[in-house]
């Protein structure tokens, strides 16, 4: 009998190694990691370089409290990271993963206001659907029913206002402006903060809003003394073709606090962490004088060194630019295979961060019982490819879709013996 606590019922293989783009399991079998686990391995398996810089850091400072010291290795990363963002002004506050950075970034909102004599200011304003992590703060921000509802009676529903999801038949501006309506139904002087994934993830895969809008967005925030914070965990560092998701469109946008996570170490060492401008900053350190938050592995040097090769990698080997290519070569073949299986309604993304609609071709409607993307899935995994499936875009139960973001590092032959095997998936599951 295991002692695991697995995540559902389900059998699990075990994984036994793992090199570039693929996974072998214990009984032989190879997976193509179409979705980077859960969108994180950014890099590709097994990359020695940055287990020796976790190793040499490991022998040469494992472990100092946040509280009690900075690291050299953390100084240097924050730089860099701040160049490679082009953030220049902004500080690094580091975490363990993507939900505990964004209950920094909804706690730091708040204390922000308060150091700022509005202490009215509580409400997160954030999508539906949307999803910005596990803990009990960023499932509170988070528009997804399923994850949701078990835990419901212990949040505060007012707190966590809902703007419906990007609407690709406004145009950016128009469809911004839902935010400002929303402001004035809430009461603004209320509002901490407006928080949005650029690229949804989880929830939607792979939805965006079009041109625009983010820089409408940003300036709503600006008129209404409200917090812009983009939550690019997943779609940040490179992985939608742009050091940030957010600019996709417009270089200029420029939001008060980035969330970062999954591809910041690409998998090799758990790291996160808020990105914050230098105004949120010096309000908070001019105020108190100290940020009233932390974890006791933030800023953890073995996977800051991590982060810190991998940030390396992603320059050196120019993997935004590859995400670009290589997402324009994937985003093709799925329109290919969209027009052989009528169950697939549409396919959309930037990058490496795609989506596969899934619906009643009859229809052109999502299925009125969910389980189309689980049986594709699970078909994908019999043929060695992975992906990220899910359900609920529409209303918390119907829309099934697969989330598609293989390593930044995949090859052109890789990309197409990708496409092939969820070929073979999509005619056995749909």
């Amino acid at each position: 009998m295991s002692n695991v606590f697995y995540r559902s019922r389900k059998s699990y293989p075990t994984a036994v190694s793992a090199h570039g783009v693929f996974i072998q399991d214990d009984q032989g079998r190879s997976y193509l990691d179409g979705s980077s686990g859960a969108l994180v391995a950014n890099v590709g398996h097994g990359r020695t370089q940055v287990a020796q810089a976790m190793a040499e850091q490991a022998a040469r400072l494992a472990f100092v409290h946040g509280s009690q010291f900075s690291s050299d290795v953390l100084e240097t990363y924050a730089s860099q990271l701040a160049g490679f963002l082009n953030l220049p002004g902004y500080r690094f506050w580091a975490v363990s993963g993507g939900s505990e950075a964004n209950e920094s970034a909804i706690k730091l909102a708040r204390q922000y206001h308060v150091e700022r004599g509005e202490p009215g200011r509580f409400r997160v304003i954030t999508r539906i659907p949307s999803y910005h992590g596990a803990s009990l703060g960023a499932l509170a921000a988070s528009g997804m029913g399923a994850r949701r509802e078990v835990y419901a009676p212990l949040m505060r529903p007012d707190a966590w206002p809902k703007l419906p999801k990007p609407d690709p038949s406004l145009s950016g501006e128009a469809d911004a402006e839902r935010l400002r309506a929303l402001l004035e139904e809430v009461g603004p002087e209320s509002v901490a903060a407006f928080m949005c994934e650029p690229v949804v993830g989880a929830s939607d895969a792979a939805l965006a809003p079009n041109a625009g809008y983010h820089a409408h967005i940003a300036a709503i925030c600006r008129e209404y003394g409200v917090l812009f914070i983009a939550d690019e965990v997943m779609a940040g560092m490179g992985r939608c073709g742009a050091p940030l998701a957010v600019r996709l469109h417009d270089p200029q946008v420029t939001p008060d606090l980035v969330v970062l996570g999954k591809g910041l170490a690409a998998g090799y060492a758990p790291l996160a962490g808020v990105m914050a401008s230098g105004a949120v900053y010096d309000t908070v350190m001019n105020g108190s004088g100290a940020f009233k938050h932390g974890f006791t592995y933030a800023g953890h040097p073995v996977s800051v060194a991590a982060g810190l090769s991998v940030l390396d990698i992603v320059g050196r080997e120019e993997l935004v630019r590859a995400a670009q290519e290589r997402g324009a070569q994937l985003l093709s073949g799925l329109r290919a295979l969209q027009g052989r299986h009528p169950g697939v309604l549409d396919v959309r993304g930037h990058g490496l961060l795609l989506g596969v609609i899934l619906g009643d071709p009859a229809t052109g409607q999502p299925h009125a019982t969910p389980g189309a993307a689980e049986r594709v899935a699970a078909a994908a995994r019999d043929a060695g490819l992975l992906t990220y499936p899910g359900s609920g875009a529409l209303d918390g139960v119907r829309g099934d879709h697969l989330l598609l973001g293989p390593p930044l590092s995949i090859t052109p032959g890789e990309v197409t013996l990708m496409l092939e095997r969820l070929d073979t998936a999509l005619a056995r599951g749909l």
